[in-house]
């Protein structure tokens, strides 16, 4: 059996084979190919026999993935930020995280990262394409309403069809003028496209396997998590049972708060946002939301903000517990219910 490190780039790939003898650890081969010989890789790793390969998990893996994946005996997708000794390394280069790579497949100590199916990547490249549309609409919307305000004429409703005629008659110079009204049509096909990845959602939610479904469902019974908040958890957390539990997801999420620990003494620090940004501002908007509309989560919202002395804090704690309870619906699969 062969172990394969693979070191990943845009235009190339720098590759180490190795092999275990007994006890001896050989490196056998050391190649870099171009990223754009297609074939060229494919024949490669045709001639090597049984073996497994292993790469980190960059923005851009997949597609070596899918191109080796059934010639391979296993494809590993390493955690780049466990797998710290490379990026510690003093002695960095291709060929040496290549071998760091097969060394550690070969030992079996490769911590393995999370690779979403086919179709959760689907999910994600829409909710996504979603969120960044969401955000050019208001970043257009804030402009717009920088401009009216420059004329003392910013109102409320500058959004409707009232404050759109409000913001016609303003005088402005004409290059405002010009800005507002491009501005204006910006704005319009922005809207336009939330329209179309919306329908493309809804389409997409219809053709659901059947846990899907099941997990929507499940979301579905929470008042306050709308099909917006249900696409984020369902892409962005994939399936829930590859968490070992509600810790797991919490980190996940960047919602479990950092420790510094020295000489036996420890020190909580503000929370980690180390993972998925979407996930976490879908949960504390829906725990703004919660915690305004029903009493027992702003009762809990209240008691934290009492005992920590800030609301920011509070509501990140009301969007963690939400999350443990999220989890264990999802896992369990059991409609959410308030306690007796």
């Amino acid at each position: 059996m062969k172990f394969v490190g693979v070191d990943l780039h845009k235009q190339t790939i720098s590759v180490c084979v190795m092999a275990e003898d007994g006890r001896k650890r050989t490196v056998e081969q050391r190649r870099s190919l171009r990223c754009a010989d297609v074939a060229g890789i494919r024949r490669f790793f045709e001639q090597l026999g049984g073996f497994q390969v292993v790469v980190e998990a960059t923005s851009s893996y997949e597609w070596f993935l899918l191109l080796v994946e059934d010639l391979a005996d296993r494809c590993v997708l390493a955690h780049p930020k466990k797998l710290r000794v490379i990026a510690e390394s003093k002695h960095k280069s291709d060929k040496i995280d290549a071998q760091v790579l097969a060394e550690f497949l070969l030992l079996d100590m490769i911590p393995e990262a999370y690779r979403p199916s086919p179709r959760v990547r689907q999910h994600r490249v829409l909710v996504r394409h979603r969120d960044a549309v969401q955000s050019q609409i208001t970043g257009v919307k804030c402009k717009l309403r920088y401009k009216a305000a420059f004329y003392n004429a910013d109102i409320a409703s500058l959004f409707t069809v009232r404050g759109l005629a409000h913001l016609a008659k303003i005088a402005m110079s004409h290059a405002d003028r010009f800005e507002c009204q491009a501005l204006q049509d910006q704005l319009q096909f922005l809207q336009q496209q939330l329209k179309a990845v919306d329908q493309e959602l809804r389409t997409f939610a219809e053709t659901a396997p059947v846990a899907e479904r099941e997990a929507r469902a499940i979301l579905a019974t929470v008042s306050e998590v709308g099909p917006v908040t249900t696409d984020v958890i369902l892409s962005e957390a994939g399936d829930v049972r590859r968490f070992r539990g509600a810790k797991r997801i919490v980190a996940y999420a960047g919602l479990d708060p950092g420790i510094r620990e020295s000489a036996g003494k420890g020190k909580q620090l503000s929370i980690t946002k180390e993972g998925s940004r979407l996930l976490r501002w879908a949960l504390i908007e829906t725990a703004w939301r919660l915690v305004r509309k029903t009493a027992r989560w702003r009762q809990l919202f209240e008691r934290l903000w009492s005992s920590t002395g800030h609301k920011k804090k509070a509501i990140v704690g009301v969007a963690r517990r939400l999350l443990c309870v999220l989890f264990a619906m999802l896992r369990d699969g059991r409609a959410y219910r308030l306690a007796a």
